[in-house]
């Protein structure tokens, strides 16, 4: 069980959670849409048990998204009638639209940066952090790597690359995985590639047959894969132990 700190400099909260043992370094978890859910704890929960300090911040709690809401929201989202899906849009839009804006991207790469400095900082750590994302944390696990020299590496579970940003700018390797049926996000990875490849960034791209988006919320019957998920999963804690040897 972790606890909650705080950035007040940032107006930011976060969920961290400690390794019961040695720490062999540091990952930020960077929540989806729906805010600092459970889920997304029990991410970092699962971090931590790996031997990594993992901190969740809460970005979504800066435009006032709060936890038990976004909950409910994918849950009406996802819910199996139609007409309940359809009439939880309205609210999905107006709880959300504040984080689609630019100003909100130019206040979250600052907060998360604020993050790095902490985890910097902290004993054990000796400079191995790394950031996974998912969804809309995915989109910000690339935003952070395009803008944070210090990342070793960043994992991102089916996030959009961020319009503004070039590849050029990103100075550690990065691991992303992809269902296949999420073609909005998915069918733009060819083109990703040849983007980071040209600008010599260590990229890979996994991309799962027969899933589609949030494959790996273990919270989200509609979408959730239990084989695909521990597949990512494995390849996930690989990709950090090999990236924090170095």
């Amino acid at each position: 069980m972790g606890t909650m700190i705080a950035f007040p400099e940032h107006d930011l909260t976060a969920y961290r959670a400690d390794p019961p043992g040695e720490v062999r370094g540091a990952v930020i978890v960077i929540q989806e849409i729906w805010g600092l859910v459970d889920h997304i704890k029990d991410v970092a929960d699962r971090v931590a048990a790996e031997g990594y300090i993992a901190i969740a911040p809460d970005l979504l709690g800066h435009i006032g998204l709060a936890p038990d809401v976004g909950q409910e929201l994918q849950s009406l989202l996802f819910s199996g009638d139609e007409q309940v899906r359809a009439a939880a849009q309205p609210r999905m839009r107006e709880a959300t639209g504040p984080a689609r804006v630019p100003e909100f991207a130019a206040w979250a790469i600052p907060a998360l940066r604020a993050v790095v400095d902490l985890l910097d900082e902290a004993p054990g750590v000796d400079g191995d952090i790394a950031v996974m994302g998912f969804c809309f944390g995915g989109s910000y696990s690339f935003g952070l790597a395009l803008a944070e020299p210090r990342l070793k590496g960043a994992v991102v579970f089916y996030g959009g690359f961020p319009e503004t940003g070039h590849p050029r700018t990103i100075g550690c390797p990065i691991l992303a995985f992809y269902g296949e049926k999420d073609h909005g996000i998915t069918d733009g990875v060819p083109d990703l590639e040849s983007r980071m490849a040209e600008a010599g960034v260590d990229f890979t791209a996994r991309v799962y047959h027969g899933v589609g988006h949030a494959f790996f919320n273990d919270t989200n019957a509609r979408t959730y894969n239990a084989e695909v998920a521990a597949d990512a999963w494995t390849r996930t804690l690989e990709f950090l132990e090999h990236r924090f040897a170095d």
